[in-house]
């Protein structure tokens, strides 16, 4: 059996739960938000939480079928890593606050943007199977985020609707917004280079051990 499919009883209930809150989090959400379901699953959170989601069901419950193969691939992973781990940044330094929310509104929204990326990441530190990663993959990881920041923007010319304030230009231009956006690409960019290094250096490590 290939090691990547085997799978430790700590691994599968870790991913479990992480699975679990993350569809919790998506449904409850849905739930709790008023307003059209394009614009639900408009919001970079929703689809970064999606994304954990559905890696962890198919990577632990269906890794032989073509998506759980997929979803099982380090590089893919990493990805995932890295949205979410920006979600968390951009939230809690930037747009915490902006919009007060209380109640159950105020779980969801920490278990959307706290909760699951510290459960997701550790999941990658701890789990995912280390193999050498290039700087290409950085490069491949920022296409998804590209086109995501490009369709908001024609979006929201069309519906005058934009899922963040930096993007919605017309409150503060098109000038400023496509200023952050080419910030926010240089940002996936930046920190996905740093999860290469971190991952080529726990292999590093791993690899030592086993000798």
């Amino acid at each position: 059996m290939n090691s990547k499919n085997r799978k430790s009883n700590t691994q599968i209930f870790y991913a479990s739960i992480t699975a679990f809150f993350a569809w919790f989090a998506i449904i409850f959400q849905f739930y709790l938000t008023k307003g059209s379901i394009a614009n639900f699953f408009s919001y970079f959170t929703i689809l970064s939480n999606l994304l954990i989601a559905l890696s962890l069901t198919f990577s632990i419950f269906l890794p032989k079928t073509k998506i759980g193969e997929f979803f099982s691939s380090l590089s893919v992973q990493t990805a995932i890593a890295l949205y979410i781990f920006i979600v968390a940044l951009v939230y809690n330094t930037v747009l915490r606050g902006i919009l007060i929310v209380t109640g159950w509104r105020l779980i969801a929204d920490n278990i959307l943007h706290v909760l699951n990326p510290v459960l997701y990441i550790l999941y990658w530190l701890r789990y995912s199977e280390k193999e050498k990663l290039s700087w290409k993959d950085g490069v491949y990881w920022a296409i998804f985020p590209f086109f995501y920041l490009i369709y908001s923007l024609i979006r929201g010319v069309i519906t005058n609707w934009y899922p963040y304030p930096f993007l919605n230009v017309v409150q503060i231009g098109y000038k400023t917004v496509l200023m952050n956006v080419g910030v926010m690409i240089i940002v996936f960019f930046i920190i996905g280079l740093l999860l290469i290094i971190l991952n080529n250096k726990l292999k590093k490590n791993n690899d030592s051990q086993d000798i």
